[in-house]
């Protein structure tokens, strides 16, 4: 089973020098959607674009598919 990982957001933003909030309110996006997103749980497409468009990234370099053992592994699933 495949499972949507956020972990290249996570690494841009610690790249540029900036948090969670950063995001958020550069990406005008809700708390509860950087929520979603910090324990990789499906957002909309339309929180992906804001947030694309806010970092003027393409969607490949904010997120992956991998494998559900993969997140078990990495101990980010329930």
């Amino acid at each position: 089973m495949l499972v949507v990982s956020y972990k290249k957001l996570w690494k841009l933003l610690i790249d540029r020098d900036m948090n969670k909030q950063d995001l958020q309110v550069l990406a005008k996006i809700s708390p509860s959607s950087v929520a979603k997103l910090s324990k990789h749980q499906n957002v909309s497409m339309d929180v992906l674009l804001k947030i694309c468009s806010a970092l003027r990234v393409n969607v490949e370099d904010i997120m992956e598919f991998v494998s559900g053992e993969d997140k078990r592994e990495e101990g980010t699933t329930k």
